[in-house]
């Protein structure tokens, strides 16, 4: 496990989950943590197990100086795009800390516009602790929503591929069309409309 870097001062980590999917919102997190309760194993949400992840997520809410989830919906992303509605998450996400950060450190390459100076760190959730937080942060909501979206599509499988554009999503599409919770601006979605 990576010994990660805990930077002074109020600073948030931001990440988000869920630009590569097909369906469902891209969700967005700003975590400050609190160096006098740290949180041991925090890491890239991807690298860690489902069940890790879970339980890192409540110590996160517990122990964090202040947190906060927020998301961009499907028309929006349509509208926007990926990057900018996943920067316009992240904006969200800053926007709702209950404590205001001196700086944000943002997983990636590129920075949403924020009240406060703010940092691109590429691969940052494997350094960055704070980023690694707001990472499993958002993995989990995420995943969460696409249970609840499964209860409501349920022949698309959401509650196994989250989304994702796998060989399993690629035959529900072919078999069902697009959902009203699929991306419409995403080619292998708007492939599909076009045969309808």
């Amino acid at each position: 496990m990576p010994e990660l870097i805990v930077p002074d001062g109020l600073v948030c980590g931001v990440d988000e989950a869920g630009r590569g999917p097909l369906a469902g919102p891209v969700v967005a997190a700003a975590v400050i943590l609190d160096p006098a309760r740290p949180i041991v194993g925090l890491n890239d949400s991807k690298k860690l197990s489902e069940r890790r992840r879970a339980a890192l997520a409540i110590e996160i809410r517990e122990k964090a100086l202040a947190w906060a989830v927020a998301e961009a919906s499907v028309e929006e992303i349509d509208r926007l795009n990926i990057l900018h509605a996943s920067l316009l998450a992240m904006q969200r996400a800053v926007a709702g800390l209950g404590v205001a950060p001196e700086r944000a450190l943002i997983d990636g390459n590129r920075c949403p516009r924020l009240p406060v100076p703010a940092e691109a760190v590429v691969k940052g959730d494997g350094k960055i602790a704070s980023i690694a937080a707001a990472s499993i942060l958002a993995k989990t909501v995420r995943d969460a929503g696409m249970l609840v979206l499964h209860e409501q599509y349920p022949h698309y499988g959401f509650d196994r591929h989250m989304g994702y554009p796998t060989p399993a999503h690629f035959a529900a599409l072919e078999a069902h069309g697009a959902s009203p919770v699929h991306r419409r601006s995403f080619a292998p979605v708007a492939r599909q409309l076009s045969l309808l």
